[in-house]
């Protein structure tokens, strides 16, 4: 009799649990820029093509209506040769994301982490096809661990908060 009390109010809590939801209402393209200020000079002196990459990766989210949220992958790729900017492509991925039923604890990691690993492949979809374009070889960008970028933002984020005040 014990064992069918303890499954009952087991069924009772999990309905009283909101329904989670998650759905993926629209990725599309928020911005991009593709700068090439060595142009054509650059394919004429370098025939050695031995770049250095810079890649910088940043997100923002933000909550508009009805548990919709926005989430923005901005992905800036600097190409130099020695001194010299070869290319520069900045791409602001974004999405569009039904979201519901979730905590706020997990809420931050799902717009944090989740959101901007659907939308890299997207992303270096848009960088590669814009640096081919502008005539350079293929750049191929590496997977990227949202969730170990969103651990230290959270663990940054900690460290420069102020200290609570103690003093009564």
């Amino acid at each position: 009799m014990a064992d069918e009390e303890s499954t009952t109010n087991s069924e009772a809590a999990a309905s009283d649990a909101p329904e989670q939801i998650f759905k993926i209402q629209r990725i599309y393209l928020k911005d991009v820029s593709y700068e090439s200020p060595q142009s054509p000079k650059v394919f004429a002196t370098n025939v050695n093509w031995q770049p250095q990459v810079s890649l910088h990766l940043n997100t923002e989210s933000s909550k508009l209506e009805n548990d919709l949220y926005e989430s923005v992958l901005t992905v800036t790729a600097t190409v130099k040769l020695g001194e010299e900017t070869a290319y520069l492509t900045e791409v602001k991925q974004a999405g569009l994301f039904l979201i519901k039923g979730f905590s706020k604890d997990r809420l931050g990691p799902m717009l944090g982490s989740f959101c901007p690993n659907l939308l890299f492949p997207f992303a270096r979809e848009a960088v590669g096809s814009l640096v081919q374009k502008g005539g350079f070889p293929q750049l191929l960008l590496d997977p990227v661990n949202f969730d170990a970028l969103y651990a230290q933002h959270l663990e940054a984020s900690k460290q420069n908060a102020p200290a609570p005040d103690t003093q009564q």
